[in-house]
């Protein structure tokens, strides 16, 4: 029985929370600004990009295959990228520098002004996160951060 009311309780928490992000009006006006951003980057022949470490760094790549695939219908694909990919790169760089900028140099190097970066961190803490926005801050490109709460 125990059990059971974990997992009630889990679902009701996972759906409370929408309610309360669906009637919160700045997180709303967030929203509709990054899709303006990220349409108007589209437009533009822009990237979008994604990072994040562990669990995150699968939902950053799930999101920027939905971009680059195919997600409700046919269409060309879109430039989206999960920085974390390139697993000889990721190592090179976490060995010989430190993995605290593993992300800031793939931004210095594929990014440009007008691109968007989207930081996917639980804790919203990660140093890798943080130094890849103040890279993309530099370049002028928008940014985006999917942290917990807190």
């Amino acid at each position: 029985m125990e059990n059971i009311e974990k997992i009630k309780n889990i679902l009701t928490t996972s759906a409370s929370l929408k309610m309360a992000l669906a009637k919160d009006e700045k997180f709303i006006a967030m929203c509709l600004d990054s899709v303006a951003k990220i349409v108007d980057c589209f437009k533009r022949d822009g990237k979008v990009m994604f990072c994040g470490n562990g669990g995150s760094a699968a939902d950053a790549q799930h999101l920027a295959a939905e971009f680059s695939g195919r997600f409700y219908h046919d269409r060309d694909p879109l430039f989206a990228e999960a920085l974390h990919a390139n697993t000889s790169y990721l190592t090179a760089v976490a060995n010989d520098y430190s993995f605290a900028e593993v992300y800031s140099r793939l931004v210095k190097a594929k990014c440009r002004k007008g691109d968007v970066l989207f930081g996917i961190s639980t804790s919203g803490n990660s140093q890798n996160i943080l130094n890849a926005y103040q890279a993309a801050n530099n370049k002028g490109m928008y940014t985006i951060g999917f942290i917990g709460k807190g």
